[in-house]
């Protein structure tokens, strides 16, 4: 069934909308996938903050023409799945990870930050930390000499105290 030029203009703004944000893009063959498996594909994306939708492959072409995602225009061939997210870790886990369970689910290309990504370099990407992972090393970082400063000087006061009940101590048993 056809889209009517409204619907596809509806299309267009919601890609467009959604691509403006974007920071990396994997496009991935879904050809062999049942309706099941494509349904717990946009759960775990959806859970991780990845935009994922089959567009069809001309209205694709025309949302990313003049954008950081216009190196992925020769790899909308055949029944492609276009995901999308601000975080470029997330979309490499998720689409690889997939990738990873299914057979007939095969990652082709990406792109991030106007740079093209082959299918190595989505998997090399899908193994560095997340974003959550990375902010909280960095919070343990900057927390640590604060948190050694306030036990350092917590210990002060502790070993007055220690040191007051040990005398009050010996006197009670002399």
């Amino acid at each position: 069934m056809s889209l009517s030029i409204e619907q596809k203009k509806a299309v267009v703004r919601n890609v467009s909308d959604v691509l403006a944000s974007a920071r990396a893009g994997v496009l991935a063959e879904y050809r062999g996938l049942n309706v099941r498996q494509l349904t717990a594909l946009r759960r775990d994306a959806r859970s991780s903050g990845v935009w994922v939708r089959v567009v069809k492959n001309s209205l694709a072409k025309r949302v990313i023409r003049d954008s950081e995602f216009d190196c992925l225009a020769d790899y909308f061939v055949g029944p492609v799945l276009f995901s999308l997210s601000e975080d470029p870790v997330a979309v490499a886990k998720v689409m690889a990870g997939f990738e990873k369970d299914y057979e007939n689910f095969r990652i082709t290309a990406g792109a991030m930050n106007g740079a093209f990504m082959d299918q190595s370099m989505i998997q090399r990407l899908s193994k560095l930390p997340g974003r959550d992972e990375l902010l909280a090393r960095l919070v343990g970082t900057v927390n640590a000499p604060v948190q050694k400063l306030v036990l350092t000087l917590n210990e002060v006061p502790a070993r007055l105290v220690r040191t007051l009940a040990a005398v009050a101590e010996s006197r009670e048993a002399a």
